[in-house]
């Protein structure tokens, strides 16, 4: 007999126990666990209580859902009574299944944020500033008057050091520190983290919201006297940000602020606040600059000492500017931090000819190091990174343009010392050292690789060791452009959230990675950068101005909330990004009122970057905008938003007609005859049912003449294999998987690729590095990884039911391959796919999460035995034979695992 199924992995607003949330209904789900098969939830309830008391003993005083007869364990809204600011909210889910046992969860938690703008008492503080002229900014000067040490406001971007001591006479209860910073802060309580994040609060339009943090320091407080303490960068926020052409400083602001409040909760009922405001402390540190592009000077001999213990005496310290709460919003965070993921070790070091020490980290990575030594007092230890290396083996720093990605550490000279650089990241696979005079040893350099910390949910792997190093590739490179935004590339000074190559890299990224929060708070900096027409720009947070609405690229703001909803299931990201998203289509409706879209206001970046350019860009418009269309309908029809989701089909049906009329011809060849042409005209379902087999005939014939190559760049590569097996042309999407020579994902892997190329032709042994725009870290390219899922593993979901409540398990072989296999852990539970293939057997491992079914598809077996686990298919009641020909075997199953064997016939 089977257990009860049990409700665990609470999420509320796709995070596990967040302490900060500023929606009012928030989303709540969990996952489902349980052994056995066609396991169900056939009814739910859950608890919200505003006491662990309360929650313990399943009273819910702030909501009660009663029993709801439903299946459904993703995004059912909290629908009880109006939260209020700082509210702890106990919750727990008890679940009925298919027997109609009921199981309790575990207890979770949400806390609500600061929901009311004027509970924000604090003042935004900065360091000490000096105008260029040498006047004083206002309130910098020194308690007694002084003047204080020249810093230029423009230019120079040191670290500054903030405290304020206080006193407790009580026990604490609890304590929650808010806070954020117009540029990055780190907040310290008594000599300890608040916790181990970095370059908080994040990106985005700072002038339009910022996102603060909310920290449980309970424990970090104690009777006595106390000290809250922050160091506080420019940042994005008035450091160096953006591309070489348009490089500058201070996007949104001259300085760095900071602003929190620690909310003291006592025994006795009573709080404590401490906020930022004129009696907190400021002084300059050890760190006279520290930027994102430029990198980080640090003079050890400066270091102050013991600053953020009380004991420290601060007396000598300045007052720090004061100014006084704006308009900005301030909303809470969104998605989890940035944190440091993983740690590389160095796998070759070599002398250069200068005599310094360059590290190889094995692989291309982003974040900075962990350093270590020890010298004489005022010795410089220099580091520079670079992401490959020259043809005298040289540190190859051409491709970073502007930025230097430098950072200069000043010894004390005493003992061994540790620098790890605070405000900047880099991205790189070796460190050049200069300056020791000591010999090196295996912990000198430590790579620290930094991301937005979102959890791992994918697994692949096959019999091919070019595939697996390409899936290897791929998730490095969403490991290092996943930071606060996702940025083009890690290391030149661009480090942008363009639109396009988020758009075609979503689905891959979330298989990967829960990317749902990730996701959520991005689209928050798409709408805040639209325009007013209703074009959305090109970048997001958009430092570029007056460029907006490329083909492609703009799709994004459609394009984006579609695939979380059909990855996560979330309506709410729909809900949130309608109006923008009905914008933008009434701006494409209005501007290209026969259909084909030609006017792009701004730019038309075609399929950047294709080995093929012949694609013409008013096709790569108009299809972009049919897939817009096509999306708006579906997800109006998820919302039961019936009219408008009438309303957009009809419009996706007249786009389809007149793409037809201008741009494929009567024997169904589409305009400019490019793979990118047809990908886009088959995978967007713009060519009728009765040209796809001639359409799908000139892809692999134009396939066929380049060797069996791809031409396609950023827009057509994501559809590229996908599209060819939905044609019926597997094989000639493992040939091209498979090559190793120009253009390919093997010929980048075969000279030295740990991550994905930008170019194709990124180096060649011909000509060595692209003069221009050569990133060595760019995932666009690395949108393949979807296929690897969801035809070589072969696990997907059916559209129609969204976040897999209905999975497709229908792996696709070919390319000699032997094996394959994937586990995604989805939002409704893990599902696996494992198959192996030998000269006359076939067997496929199955893992089918509760509460979801499948479809199994099969490989014919030609009069062969078909078994699960030992069993002949026929006395297996609770499986469904679904269709049974030449071409296929379909299966309906339920969860549970399964382990599928086919003898194969010669």
């Amino acid at each position: 007999m089977t257990d009860a199924l049990r409700p665990m992995n609470l999420r509320c607003q796709h995070l596990c126990d967040p302490l900060a949330i500023d929606e009012p209904s928030p989303s709540l789900s969990w996952l489902l666990s349980g052994g056995g098969r066609n396991r169900l939830q056939t009814a739910y309830r859950i608890i919200v209580s505003s006491s662990q008391e309360g929650i313990r003993h399943l009273k819910g005083d702030l909501w009660d859902s009663e029993k709801v007869n439903s299946d459904e364990t993703l995004d059912v809204r909290y629908r009880g009574k109006a939260l209020e600011s700082r509210q702890p909210c106990f919750w727990a889910v008890c679940i009925w299944d298919e027997k109609s046992r009921e199981c309790w969860s575990e207890p979770a938690v949400w806390e609500m944020g600061i929901l009311d703008k004027q509970q924000w008492v604090a003042n935004w503080i900065g360091g000490p500033v000096t105008f260029q002229n040498g006047t004083d900014a206002p309130g910098s000067r020194e308690s007694n008057g002084n003047a204080l040490p020249m810093v230029s406001a423009i230019g120079s971007t040191p670290i500054f050091y903030l405290r304020k001591s206080f006193e407790i006479d009580r026990s604490v209860v609890k304590a929650r520190l808010y806070a954020t910073a117009r540029g990055v802060y780190r907040a310290i309580i008594n000599d300890l983290n608040a916790d181990d994040r970095s370059f908080a609060p994040g990106w985005s339009d700072y002038n339009k919201r910022i996102e603060y943090q909310c920290y449980d320091v309970t424990q970090n407080l104690t009777q006595g006297t106390n000290t809250l303490c922050a160091m506080l960068g420019e940042g994005w926020y008035a450091g160096f940000v953006g591309p070489f052409e348009r490089r500058r400083a201070n996007h949104y602001g001259l300085r760095a602020f900071f602003i929190a409040q620690l909310v003291i909760e006592f025994e006795d009922g009573e709080q404590l606040v401490i906020k930022t405001d004129q009696s907190w402390r400021a002084h300059l540190g050890p760190v006279s600059h520290s930027d994102f592009l430029l990198g980080e000077l640090h003079d050890g001999r400066k270091e102050l000492v013991d600053w953020s213990k009380s004991s420290y005496d601060d007396a000598h310290w300045y007052q720090p500017i004061v100014d006084f709460p704006n308009a900005v919003n301030l909303v809470a965070e969104k998605a989890q931090p940035i944190r440091v993921v993983e740690e590389l070790n160095p796998v070759d070091v070599t002398q250069t000819q200068e005599g310094g020490f360059l590290f190889d980290l094995g692989e291309n990575m982003v974040g900075r190091v962990r350093f270590k030594t020890h010298g004489s007092e005022g010795q410089r230890i220099t580091l520079r990174h670079g992401e490959a290396l020259d043809k005298n083996g040289a540190l190859y720093t051409e491709n970073l343009r502007f930025a230097k990605s430098e950072d200069t550490y000043i010894l004390t000279g005493s003992g061994e010392e540790i620098y790890e650089p605070l405000f900047t990241y880099h991205g790189f696979r070796y460190v050049e050292v200069s300056g020791l005079t000591h010999s090196i040893k295996p912990d000198t350099v430590t790579g620290l690789v930094l991301m937005t910390d979102t959890p791992e949910t994918g697994e692949f792997s096959c019999s091919n060791p070019l595939v697996n190093q390409l899936q290897k590739n791929i998730l490095r490179s969403q490991k290092g452009n996943f930071l606060s935004i996702p940025t083009d590339c890690p290391q030149r000074d661009e480090r942008l959230g363009w639109l396009g190559d988020a758009e075609v890299f979503a689905r891959t990224a979330a298989y990967n990675m829960d990317v749902s929060a990730f996701f959520s708070k991005w689209m928050d900096d798409v709408t805040d950068a639209q325009l007013g027409d209703g074009q959305y720009t090109d970048t997001a947070p958009c430092i570029i101005f007056g460029t907006g609405g490329a083909p492609g690229w703009a799709e994004a703001g459609v394009i984006v909330p579609w695939t979380m909803y059909l990855m996560y299931g979330d309506k709410s990201i729909i809900e949130r990004n309608w109006d923008a998203m009905t914008k933008w289509m009434d701006f494409l409706r209005r501007t290209n009122p026969d259909h084909i879209r030609t006017l792009c206001l701004n730019m038309n970046f075609g399929d950047w970057l294709a080995p093929d350019p012949n694609t013409p860009k008013p096709l790569v418009a108009t299809a972009f905008y049919a897939r817009c269309a096509d999306l708006m309908a579906r997800m109006a029809t998820a919302l039961e938003r019936s009219d408008e989701a009438e309303a957009y089909q009809f419009l996706f049906q007249k786009i389809a007609r007149a793409f037809q009329e201008e741009f494929v011809d009567p024997q169904s060849r589409v305009a400019g005859d490019t793979q990118t042409s047809y990908l886009l005209a088959l995978g967007f379902n713009l060519i009728p049912k009765d040209k796809r087999a001639a359409a799908g005939q000139y892809l692999v014939a134009d396939i066929k003449a380049r060797d069996w190559h791809l031409s396609s760049g950023f827009l057509g590569i994501n559809l590229l294999l996908p599209v060819l097996c939905d044609i019926g042309h597997t094989d000639t999407a493992f040939r091209i998987l498979l090559n190793e020579d120009y253009p390919s994902w093997g010929y980048c892997i075969k000279h030295g690729a740990t991550s994905i190329w930008e170019r194709w032709d990124s180096w060649t042994p011909e000509n060595g590095f692209q003069e221009i725009m050569n990133s060595f870290n760019h995932y666009a390219y690395g949108s393949v990884g979807e296929w690897f899922y969801r035809y070589l593993a072969g696990i997907d979901t059916y559209e129609d039911s969204s976040a897999f409540k209905e999975i497709s398990i229908d792996p696709h072989l070919g390319g000699g391959l032997t094996s394959a296999q994937a586990t995604y852990l989805s939002c409704r539970g893990p599902i696996k796919s494992a198959w192996r293939l030998t000269e006359h057997q076939f067997e496929l491992d199955v893992v089918i999460p509760p509460n979801t079914s499948a479809v199994v598809a099969l490989p014919p077996h030609e009069g062969g035995s078909l078994t699960e686990g030992g069993i002949k298919i026929e006395g297996i009641p609770e499986i469904e034979m679904l269709r049974q020909d030449e071409r296929e075997i379909r299966l309906k199953t339920p969860s549970g695992t399964f382990n599928f064997s086919m003898t194969l016939l010669p």
